[in-house]
């Protein structure tokens, strides 16, 4: 038997050799580490696949598991996730990191302070943007009334030089008639009439003397 068995691995090897082709490799082991999530990191618990605050703090952002839990603490954090849809579970962090910080800041008021504040800017802006839009409506309101103008001018001058040229294209009449001259014998028979009449030249007589 034991001649058969060392007859089939020298067989075997003797195969392998000639036919060119190396032996398998064997399958590697990879060994995969896990990496704790932030949350787990600074509480120095072990983190475990089902870790409810490793998809939201993960290992690279620390101080934003260290912003909540300062405020919050780790157990109202996990217990505001467990009550809410997975779905909204990354906007419930991002408030809760946000609101945090603004605690942090201003220990009064916290965010109430930071929305006062980006209200009393919207207010101003808006009263700015009001008061630009009267004065662009203003400004329109004069445009309009200076164009009304420039037609206004336009129209006397066209109308002034048609009637320049119509009164140079008209005949001038420098008769008699047009200046009331009266004629030679219209004057020779007033004169005959004072004459006749001496009554009318003794009234005139009290203005000469």
């Amino acid at each position: 038997m034991e001649g058969s068995d060392t007859n089939n691995t020298t067989y075997s090897n003797s195969t392998s050799t000639s036919s060119g082709y190396p032996p398998p490799p064997a399958a590697a082991t990879v060994a995969v580490v896990m990496s704790p999530c932030a949350a787990c990191k600074i509480l120095r618990r072990r983190c475990t696949e089902k870790c409810m605050l490793a998809p939201y703090f993960p290992p690279t952002e620390p101080t934003k598991f260290t912003i909540a839990h300062r405020v919050f603490g780790a157990s109202n954090i996990v217990k505001f996730l467990q009550e809410i849809p997975e779905s909204q579970r990354a906007d419930a962090v991002s408030s809760m990191v946000y609101e945090a910080s603004a605690r942090i800041r201003d220990p009064v008021y916290g965010c109430a302070g930071a929305i006062c504040q980006l209200q009393k800017q919207v207010n101003e802006l808006r009263a700015q943007l009001a008061k630009t839009q009267a004065e662009v409506a203003t400004m329109q309101f004069q445009q309009a009334n200076l164009v009304a103008l420039i037609y206004m001018e336009m129209a006397q001058q066209q109308s002034s030089q048609q009637q320049q040229q119509e009164f140079e294209s008209s005949p001038q009449q420098s008769s008699m008639e047009d200046f009331n001259v009266p004629s030679p014998h219209y004057q020779q028979s007033n004169i005959n009439y004072f004459e006749d009449n001496p009554s009318l030249n003794s009234l005139w007589e009290p203005l000469w003397t």
